[in-house]
């Protein structure tokens, strides 16, 4: 059932404002990143792939990301009730363990899939970073829990997924917003741009099990959680594998 908010809207310009806001997001965060490495460094001070992270992290996910979400409520006279925040029921913490279980699945077929295939895909620039300076996953892997997959949700599904349900139907929601979430994540990623695509793809099936969680709860916290564990799953599989089995990023 689509979110009622009193405003007609059609499906194109439900589409345009979602993937406005989720671009604004990106653009405020990376601008945020840049003006503060760059004023820091012309101050004498050396940045250390450390502080480069905590500065992304801190900047883009924490406060453009929060930023732009909560302008974009307070612009249309819209409340908290809007992304539904709130400490999960019991059935709310079953659908963060299966919708965990099912997203960590398709990521794990997704790179069969690839390496079966034989494509490249785009390198996770973080995971590049921790694959160079491994005590960087050390922070990557709380940080996916407390900032990130609260951060990411808050923007992508409290707002993005939001806005478009307020059109269309449950299924084409999802679908629409897990891709403006995938596409968003090509500048995050490095490598040719058919490498990039492919890992687009690849997330892409994660984050409808995000979207998926967040229709069945309607619940912000709970596509956060799934989202926070996931990503620091995944960080801490790349930490074990550098540090015991000599792996580098792909």
């Amino acid at each position: 059932m689509s979110v009622s908010t009193g405003e007609a809207s059609s499906p194109l310009r439900s589409v345009g404002v979602a993937v406005a806001v989720a671009v604004v997001g990106i653009v405020v965060g990376t601008a945020l990143v840049l003006g503060s490495l760059t004023a820091i460094q012309a101050s004498g001070v050396r940045v250390t792939p450390l502080g480069f992270i905590v500065a992304s992290l801190v900047l883009l996910q924490g406060v453009a990301f929060g930023g732009v979400a909560l302008g974009y409520l307070r612009y249309r006279g819209l409340t908290r009730d809007y992304l539904g925040v709130r400490v999960p029921s019991l059935p709310e913490v079953g659908a963060v363990v299966v919708g965990y279980v099912v997203a960590i699945g398709v990521a794990i077929t997704g790179a069969i899939v690839v390496s079966v295939a034989g494509v490249q895909a785009g390198s996770n620039q973080a995971a590049e970073l921790g694959a160079e300076n491994p005590e960087v996953l050390l922070l990557l892997i709380p940080a996916s829990i407390l900032i990130i997959g609260p951060g990411e949700e808050l923007l992508f599904r409290g707002v993005v997924q939001n806005r478009l349900r307020e059109t269309f139907d449950a299924v084409p929601g999802i679908v629409i917003a897990s891709a403006i979430f995938a596409a968003i994540h090509f500048v995050a990623l490095s490598g040719g741009a058919g490498a990039r695509l492919v890992s687009i793809v690849v997330l892409f099936f994660p984050s409808l099990v995000f979207g998926a969680v967040y229709e069945f709860s309607k619940n912000l916290v709970v596509p956060a959680l799934v989202h926070g564990i996931y990503n620091a799953t995944l960080f801490t599989l790349l930490y074990v594998a550098i540090q015991f089995g000599g792996a580098q990023p792909m």
